[in-house]
């Protein structure tokens, strides 16, 4: 992947050598009637390993579905004393570069629709944070928090993908890593169209953990097209794609399916339970924006065929 001529954002805050220990806030475990055991919590948090979104948005679906609430402990302050640029290491510039692609894309195409683009901060952090959806650890993976329109991301997860997810190898692994953070970026994307809070408002509404389910799987591949959106624009005005890069991403995109880590964490498939899709899914849905291009061909909600 040719990134080195992208523009840094400054929308990256490096907290990697804070430890994630800044003040304001904390995620409380469900408790109360109804709520869900540490356990379930712990299993849903390794769920957002998988590329996530907001962890917690996992965990309120699962209490909605078993007739519980999540409660909160205390509300989120914001603490300004972040440190704000480019980071200066190989692997925050990377992270920089993408980010700044990201929003340079995605700033052109609101702009054809007469609309503003608005782009999300980026925490990079190491082992843990708290933030506006709580507090996160790195087994959680990437994450889009709507609350306070964050990426988080611990920069192992990239090493994760190597090592454990065995998803890409070589230096194709980094459009296989930026596909990771275009992912994310997916979810601010629906955020800002309005997608995410329709969505949480029917998975509120839904009848059954399987239905909520289903929805979330359809907010995760949206995001996967909206990342191929980015790498179609991306490669058109920057030529950015060498060759393995989409071989990688499909590769990542099959490794985090949801059929091919329940086959690896239980033994079998449960297609009730998918959060994200399958890998076949996936892989289907990146391919769509990448081929085309367009947010109207992510329609993810009107799709017959996932």
């Amino acid at each position: 992947m040719r990134w080195e001529d992208f523009r840094r954002s400054d929308n990256v805050e490096d907290d990697r050598d804070g430890g994630g220990g800044f003040g304001g806030g904390g995620f409380g475990l469900p408790i109360g009637g109804g709520g869900l055991g540490i356990g379930t919590v712990i299993v849903l948090g390794l769920l957002g390993w998988a590329l996530g979104i907001d962890p917690s948005m996992l965990i309120q679906t699962a209490e909605v579905a078993t007739g519980g609430r999540s409660q909160y402990e205390q509300p989120y302050r914001e603490n300004t004393t972040r440190s704000g640029g480019a980071p200066t290491d190989q692997m925050g510039q990377f992270v920089a570069a993408v980010l700044g692609n990201t929003e340079d894309v995605w700033s052109k195409i609101f702009q054809e629709s007469g609309q503003q683009y608005r782009p999300p901060r980026l925490r990079l952090f190491s082992g843990s944070v708290q933030g506006g959806c709580g507090f996160a650890q790195s087994a959680m993976g990437p994450f889009y928090c709507p609350t306070d329109r964050r990426i988080y991301l611990d920069t192992s997860f990239f090493r994760d993908m190597r090592a454990r997810l065995r998803a890409c190898s070589g230096k194709a692994c980094e459009f296989a890593e930026a596909y990771v953070i275009a992912h994310e970026v997916g979810h601010h994307v629906q955020n800002l169209l309005g997608i995410l809070p329709k969505a949480r408002q029917a998975q509120g509404a839904a009848g059954s953990k399987a239905e909520a389910n289903r929805i979330q799987v359809r907010v995760e591949l949206q995001a996967d097209c909206f990342g191929g959106v980015w790498a179609y624009h991306s490669n058109q005005r920057w030529k950015s794609i060498e060759p393995g890069d989409v071989e990688a991403a499909l590769q990542t995109a099959s490794a985090i399916g949801d059929d091919r880590l329940q086959q690896q964490s239980r033994g079998y498939v449960v297609p009730d339970a998918f959060t994200h899709g399958s890998s076949a899914q996936r892989q289907r849905w990146f391919t769509i924006g990448l081929k085309q291009g367009k947010v109207s061909a992510c329609n993810t909600f009107s799709a017959a065929q996932l």
